[in-house]
């Protein structure tokens, strides 16, 4: 689940993190870059439990209006067609959920008021009314249902923001890349597989950790080399003028270009640009990529780089 981009991502921030505090341990620095993947792949199965939640809230609903004492004719026969979603059936019983569930002890139960105004949302759209009076029972549509509900409510949900905000620092600069993990589960999920199907794990593959383990650390063994680079193409500029977050992008940048042989050039310049578009300065993205573009042209030039 983890990939690159949050895999960059996560890097700057934690190298931010080194110089801004002081410390200069290097081995504790890195545990942290891992602790904070593992804190995003914490969010991606925290985001699907919170579907079973909604659906486990919409049945409570159905079973209080059953026990009123003069129930309606509505109350008595509901239509249960969301809470009997065959989807959500099998992501309640998968096994690797509900393996995270017993080892992290987490659930919704302390935010069943946003629970209760998420479902309020999602039946007030559309899409859920469509789907409530449509003749389809097929599991498809019961699949496809959420994932246009996840996109229409629960994509950029402040309630939900500010949640997952009071309950873990990593968690809001997660959410955006996790969402498109979540969504690619909801697509993969086929009902053959039962409570088997496979969620996405937290590493593709070792190559992706090793990348993780050897960008963090080239980019603060080399920093010299690095600044030295940045400031020669910077001439008409002072370091001390340049934004801090600019420096961090540009450094992990270079590192990424001159240990990975296997990524091109351009896949890497335009990963960094879009980091420094979205989390530095409003003129960060175009002198970003004006610099690393003149440290590239120099490589090739002092045929320090070949590829």
């Amino acid at each position: 689940m983890i990939n690159r981009v949050l895999i960059r991502l996560k890097i700057i921030q934690i190298v931010y993190a080194y110089y801004q505090n002081g410390s200069k341990n290097l081995d504790s620095a890195e545990k942290e870059l891992f602790f904070s993947l593992s804190k995003a792949y914490d969010l991606y199965n925290y985001l699907l439990m919170l579907m079973v939640a909604v659906t486990e809230y919409a049945q409570k609903r159905i079973d209080a209006a059953k026990a009123k004492l003069a129930p309606t004719a509505d109350d008595l026969r509901p239509n249960t067609k969301f809470v009997d979603n065959k989807f959500i059936a099998q992501l309640d019983v998968n096994k690797q959920l509900l393996e995270f569930i017993g080892n992290q002890k987490r659930t919704w139960a302390n935010d069943q008021d946003f629970v209760k105004d998420l479902y309020e949302q999602i039946v007030e759209t559309d899409t859920y009314k469509a789907y409530m009076e449509s003749p389809d029972d097929s599991y498809e549509g019961d699949r496809e249902v959420w994932r246009k509900l996840y996109k229409t409510c629960v994509f950029n949900n402040e309630a939900l923001d500010q949640i997952l905000e009071d309950q873990s620092l990593y968690w809001n600069d997660d959410k955006e890349i996790v969402d498109t993990f979540v969504l690619k589960t909801i697509k993969r999920f086929d009902p053959k597989n039962g409570a088997n199907q496979e969620l996405l794990p937290e590493f593709k593959d070792e190559e992706d950790q090793e990348f993780a383990r050897r960008l963090f650390r080239r980019t603060i063994l080399n920093a010299d080399d690095y600044y030295h680079l940045i400031s020669e193409n910077t001439k008409n500029w002072e370091l001390e003028r340049i934004a801090f977050m600019d420096i961090i992008i540009m450094q992990t940048a270079l590192a990424e270009i001159m240990t990975f042989p296997n990524i091109p050039i351009s896949v890497s310049l335009n990963e960094y640009v879009e980091i420094a578009k979205l989390y530095s300065t409003a003129k960060s993205g175009g002198f970003v990529n004006g610099t690393l573009d003149g440290i590239v042209n120099q490589l090739k030039r002092e045929g320090k780089l070949n590829k």
